[in-house]
């Protein structure tokens, strides 16, 4: 006969094994690892974050610096990779946040879309 709480921890044991392999892969992945893999060592592949090509020389524009446009572009994917996360919880419970949450997440698109907007005014999407 099991106790009163007994039946709500045997709902965990799919979720401990799950953690058990998972972890036991990843120890065996790293430790499996250098007897498994290629041992051909140069010295570019030991360069720290190289991959073993060579790098190429650093652009000309601007005395060597990277443009600001890459940089632009990299914000603009995380401003809306993060909008994507805050938008998943709406999208989950829309039957129980009912108007409410529709006024909100309006309200946050049209924050977003604000910014983008400005963004594109300015030309900070231009590639010129």
């Amino acid at each position: 006969m099991q106790g009163p709480g007994t039946a709500g921890l045997t709902a965990y044991v799919p979720l401990l094994v799950m953690f058990v392999l998972a972890g036991g892969f990843a120890l065996f992945s790293v430790t499996a690892a250098p007897y498994i893999g290629p041992r051909r060592y140069n010295r570019a592949k030991l360069d720290t974050y190289e991959c073993g090509i060579e790098p190429s020389p650093q652009p000309v524009v601007g005395g060597g610096r990277i443009p600001v446009a890459y940089y632009l572009t990299a914000m603009m994917f995380i401003l809306f990779d993060v909008e994507m996360v805050f938008l998943y919880p709406f999208v989950i419970n829309i039957d129980a946040l009912g108007l409410f949450g529709l006024v909100e997440v309006v309200l946050f698109i049209g924050t977003v879309a604000f910014a983008y907007a400005y963004v594109w005014r300015r030309g900070g999407l231009d590639w010129t």
